[in-house]
């Protein structure tokens, strides 16, 4: 099992599995089930609200953090993008990931395992801190932000993953997070059961990551 080390905090409620898809992402076939959950009135099992929205910013500001404008959690933007039809499909490991984000309201970050080099583990990085996330480019603050850290450094968070352990068209095996509050008590394992179960459907296999806080 893998293991993932949280430095202490006093609102974080993390969990975290790993997925392992059949064939490269680029092979796996698009699943009806995720497409459905973009759909105007699509039913899910977890629905978001104002609370969580809440929530989920109060848990950012916890380092000093300000989770607004383009800073917002990914989660936010998801529901202003997916009814606009500004979400497209991506990969399965992505597309899954966003359905459930969209629905549950809780940020998740998804990154290739093997571009996250050992020893893996959540912290908050210091002031000044940033990465690029994406192909342009472009970088984003993460000073006082919670961040997965892998052996090279911050790589993902709830707002946006860093480009270098973004999935692609080769990856076969992801680290989910999701960026759940005490908060919201008992929402973060609702959160990861239907999320395990989506990927599962989809033909994939998913094994839980055993957290240990420091």
């Amino acid at each position: 099992m893998l293991t993932l080390r949280i430095e202490a905090h006093p609102a974080l409620d993390a969990g975290a599995f790993v997925t392992e898809f059949p064939v490269a992402l680029e092979g796996v076939p698009p699943s009806p089930e995720v497409a459905a959950l973009f759909l105007a009135g699509a039913a899910a099992p977890i629905a978001t609200d104002d609370a969580v929205r809440k929530a989920v910013r109060d848990l950012l500001r916890h380092g000093g953090y300000k989770p607004t404008g383009r800073g917002k959690p990914s989660s936010e933007y998801l529901l202003a993008a997916v009814p606009e039809g500004k979400v497209p499909a991506i990969n399965a490991a992505v597309d899954a990931c966003n359905a459930v984000s969209y629905h549950s309201g809780l940020p998740i970050s998804v990154v290739d395992l093997d571009r996250a080099a050992e020893p893996r583990s959540i912290a908050t990085p210091p002031e000044g801190a940033s990465y690029v996330f994406n192909a342009a480019g472009q970088v984003i603050d993460i000073g006082g932000l919670l961040c997965l850290f892998d052996a090279a450094g911050p790589c993902a968070n709830a707002v946006k993953d860093a480009q270098r352990t973004k999935t692609n068209a080769a990856t076969r095996r992801t680290l989910s997070v999701v960026w759940g509050t005490r908060e919201l008590a008992g929402r973060t394992a609702r959160v990861v059961a239907w999320y395990r179960q989506v990927l599962e459907r989809a033909g994939a296999r998913t094994d839980l990551v055993e957290l240990r806080v420091e």
